[in-house]
């Protein structure tokens, strides 16, 4: 991404509500704060998170007792 596109985005970032725009400035806060830290997931881990990604877009969640089961000590 170009200065020029930061700079457009950052710009329509003005025009959010503020609600929005709190939101926006925190997560660059906490980017900035994290400087170094940022994570790069393995190809593995992508794999896992576009799948996720795919599952949620065809409907397919865990039901809450599903997860409930789970964060049960002994779970699963």
């Amino acid at each position: 991404m170009t200065r020029d596109q930061v700079k457009e985005v950052l710009d329509r970032v003005l025009t959010w509500p503020p609600e929005r725009q709190r939101d926006a400035a925190q997560l660059l806060l906490e980017l900035e704060a994290r400087e170094g830290e940022f994570y790069h997931p393995d190809d593995e881990e992508w794999a896992a998170i576009e799948e996720g990604l795919a599952q949620a877009k065809r409907g397919e969640f865990v039901s809450a007792d599903e997860i409930a089961a789970l964060l049960k000590p002994g779970g699963r």
